[in-house]
């Protein structure tokens, strides 16, 4: 499956403003953010601590109304996809149900839109999938970090969303652990071909994995610049020791640091 870069939009954020409001000073989070992500293309979203990085992820998803502007995915309101249950979420932790088995932790998503046939069928393909075949029947108490993550992946794209954001899914995990996710991750988005807008704080994993990577500014949050990661495809973890790598990292250090 060729991906990348293609030639209609899955997400696009148009001249977005959110700004908090209370019984103090308006907060303004996120400033004029425009930014498009292609089907299928691998988008991370990179920069200091509270810019705003997650808010936008919940923009897209639908969880915040913009102040401003307008989020769409695949061309309609985020709403609408929101409603039909067409945008995976993952977060940082799994919030996996400790009570159910792994099998039911993913069919919980189909359980709730009352889809009762075909439920274990898909649940198999996507354990599969994310290498949990054969661990069906464990509770989330038997499984390590990676593992757990693996199941919130496989229930995240239960519903065939059309969009997979990921709000820092591995920045839990030991180092090791992380970067055999990362591995795994690509493998993933490979056999899916899903649109993918991942927020991380490190830079080795957002050029890792990226088809580009979004540069915010500190708060209010805006896109400082869009890098292209030019590094060839499949990426295999031996491609973190090349030139070319750092030269990429080297680049995405100096986008945050510049001035706006």
């Amino acid at each position: 499956m060729a991906l990348g870069r293609a030639g209609s939009q899955a997400i696009s954020i148009r001249g977005v403003d959110l700004v908090y409001t209370g019984q103090g000073e308006p907060v303004p989070a996120l400033s004029q953010v425009d930014l498009e992500v292609a089907e299928s293309e691998f988008v991370s979203l990179i920069g200091p601590s509270g810019c705003g990085k997650s808010t936008l992820l919940r923009l897209v998803a639908d969880l915040l109304p913009p102040t401003r502007g307008a989020v769409l995915i695949g061309g309609r309101p985020a709403s609408e996809t929101r409603r039909e249950r067409r945008i995976g979420l993952v977060f940082q932790e799994p919030a996996l149900m400790p009570w159910r088995r792994v099998m039911a932790n993913v069919t919980l998503p189909l359980e709730i839109v009352g889809q009762r046939s075909g439920q274990r069928e898909v649940a198999k393909r996507l354990l599969r999938l994310v290498g949990l075949e054969g661990f069906e029947r464990l509770y989330p108490a038997q499984l390590s970090g990676g593992m757990r993550q693996r199941v919130a992946i496989a229930r995240a794209l239960t519903a065939d969303p059309v969009v997979l954001l990921m709000d820092e899914p591995f920045g839990a995990l030991d180092e090791i652990t992380r970067d055999r996710m990362n591995t795994e991750l690509l493998k993933i988005w490979q056999e899916t071909g899903k649109t993918i807008l991942f927020v991380t704080h490190s830079l080795a994993e957002a050029v890792y994995l990226s088809d580009r990577v979004a540069v915010l500014t500190p708060r209010p949050g805006r896109i400082r610049t869009v890098i292209n990661i030019t590094l060839p495809r499949p990426r295999q973890p031996e491609i973190k020791q090349s030139e070319e790598f750092f030269a990429l990292e080297n680049q995405v250090l100096r986008a945050l640091g510049g001035t706006g």
